[in-house]
């Protein structure tokens, strides 16, 4: 089958190539190039092109100077710590949480349990926005202000990864949930010994989608986590950006910084990403 050429990842590797050198470069080197640049098409091809010329030295001189920065002005270890936490945690209980409800959506199926899908599919309608008030008061009551679990718990159950559980588990193999249930296997345990194992794919591939969103989430975070020992790396980052003057160079680093790990994440588990969007069971 022949390849078709890209062009967006062409355009996602020149921005990223463009972040880390800035990452590596002083603010009179950004003044230097930038100050040559006329339209703004024009202006981020030069950029680009000389950014990308300056890569080998930059990376040769290594210039820890942003580097030093960053960690001077930002606690970056408690921001890495805390995003850390919170992103696993949130993904792990939001798996189980949604891919127990995908299951029994389509395989306990009903004509109650579509409509309650459909009401549940209206949600995705709602922004985020209108939700933040009502939701702040409830995590007050309850006393999660600066806790992870204020982090999570509105983020645990998303109409998209239940939607996208039940999608997949239409192509679980019913027979082999007969087969054990004769064999006197409980319907919980069909779940976590069965259908888990059956459904790999799908769930790297939400555990993906769901890292990522809780890594980069930054509004309710911001709403939530008020005390400066909360902060997570979005955060961290929006404090370089804030001010009358912008460090490009300490800015870069902190995103370089904030990116590995959502990076990391997605090369590990890319093959079984692409499966699992594909509805791929095995």
């Amino acid at each position: 089958m022949k390849k078709t050429f890209n062009y967006y990842s062409i355009c996602w590797l020149i921005s990223l190539a463009v972040f880390n050198v800035i990452a590596f470069v002083t603010p009179n080197e950004i003044a230097g190039i930038s100050k040559f640049t006329g339209a703004f098409w024009v202006g981020y091809i030069f950029i680009t092109l000389a950014f990308i010329g300056q890569l080998g030295c930059a990376y040769n001189a290594f210039k820890a100077e942003n580097l030093k920065k960053l960690f001077a002005s930002q606690n970056v270890a408690l921001g890495m710590k805390n995003s850390l936490i919170n992103a696993t945690v949130q993904t792990i209980i939001a798996l189980l949480v949604c891919s127990l409800a995908g299951y029994g959506f389509e395989l306990y199926h009903d004509k109650a349990k579509d409509k309650l899908f459909s009401v549940l599919l209206l949600a995705m309608m709602i922004p985020q926005v209108a939700t933040l008030i009502p939701l702040f008061k409830m995590m007050s009551k309850l006393g999660f202000i600066n806790t992870v679990w204020g982090f999570m718990l509105p983020a645990i159950s998303t109409p998209f990864l239940i939607m996208m559980f039940r999608q997949n588990s239409r192509n679980f193999p019913v027979d082999i949930m007969e087969a054990a249930r004769i064999d006197g296997l409980s319907e919980i345990g069909i779940f976590f010994k069965m259908y888990m194992p059956v459904q790999k794919s799908t769930y790297a591939a939400a555990a993906v989608i769901t890292f990522m969103n809780a890594w980069n989430s930054y509004l309710w975070p911001k709403v939530i986590l008020n005390k400066p020992d909360a902060i997570t790396m979005p955060m961290l980052i929006a404090n370089l950006a804030a001010g009358y003057t912008v460090d490009y160079g300490v800015l870069m680093m902190g995103v370089l910084f904030c990116s590995i790990p959502t990076m990391l994440v997605f090369f590990v588990l890319q093959k079984q990403f692409a499966e699992g969007i594909t509805g791929s069971v095995k």
